[in-house]
């Protein structure tokens, strides 16, 4: 029996490569779907044919049978992959993202993570949240589902200039296509609290790009300094765990900036 398929719909690149233009593959975080993407998408078509996926359970996307775990994911997103294809995941979709292009170097030609770290939660000199954290948004979860996702999507804002914009935004996006369903809620921040892929990023050898929030309280700006080292990182200004919602002119500029540096689009592009 076929398994259920995820949601998903490409656009064409709007730039000089058109119908030749790579492809890039974007990754949703935690409780939202591929609509949290629209702000940046006209900058994006410039390099590349987008293709967005709603993450199962969430948007559009049915929920197949199985754990919701990180394979799960991967293992739903990796079927609709292109054969060749760019990765950006936000948050959640960072760590799907990242599991990917570690099980599928042939297929994932760089990888983009925004507001992701390979290990969310805090331990000895690994900066991050506390596991308590995502203990106590399960625990009032089944109490209330719909408020649980309204205080996570205020911290997604949280210090940001723009928060008052930033939470009526994801507030609005949450609601087009109805609530996710509670598994899929419940198995996300299992993946986040529980999920540690330091090792499978420091094997990678492809291109890697990863963008933070001045003030974000999910990924500590810490982060950054412990990857800059190894990759291509860029802190963005007066924003928090949504730059690219908060600020999306600066988001492109500093993605165009970083993907030219290592080779993923052209300077003349």
């Amino acid at each position: 029996m076929t398994s259920l398929v995820l949601f998903h719909n490409t656009y064409r690149c709007t730039g000089p490569m058109a119908d030749k233009a790579a492809d890039l593959v974007l990754l949703h975080g935690w409780g939202l779907h591929s609509i949290v993407w629209d702000d940046i998408m006209p900058g994006l078509l410039e390099y590349f044919r987008v293709t967005v996926i709603d993450l199962p359970g969430m948007g559009q996307s049915p929920m197949p049978a199985g754990d919701y775990t990180l394979d799960y994911l991967a293992q739903h997103v990796g079927e609709i992959l292109p054969p060749q294809c760019h990765l950006m995941g936000w948050s959640l979709g960072g760590l799907v993202a990242l599991r990917l292009a570690s099980e599928r170097p042939q297929q994932v030609l760089s990888l983009t993570m925004v507001a992701a770290t390979p290990k969310f939660v805090a331990a000895g000199d690994w900066p991050g949240v506390e596991a308590r954290l995502f203990d106590r948004f399960m625990q009032v979860f089944d109490e209330d589902v719909e408020g649980t996702l309204i205080r996570f999507l205020a911290l997604n804002c949280k210090d940001a200039s723009t928060v008052r914009d930033d939470v009526r935004k994801l507030k609005d996006i949450l609601y087009f296509c109805g609530l996710p369903a509670p598994r899929a809620l419940r198995g996300g921040l299992a993946v986040l609290r529980d999920s540690d892929l330091r090792e499978e990023l420091a094997a990678l050898s492809l291109p890697r790009l990863m963008l933070f929030g001045e003030f974000d309280n999910i990924v500590p700006p810490a982060t950054a300094d412990m990857l800059a080292a190894q990759h291509e990182v860029c802190v963005l200004k007066d924003v928090s765990h949504v730059p690219f919602v908060s600020q999306p002119e600066q988001f492109i500029n500093a993605l165009k900036h970083g993907w030219r540096t290592l080779g993923i689009v052209k300077e003349s592009s």
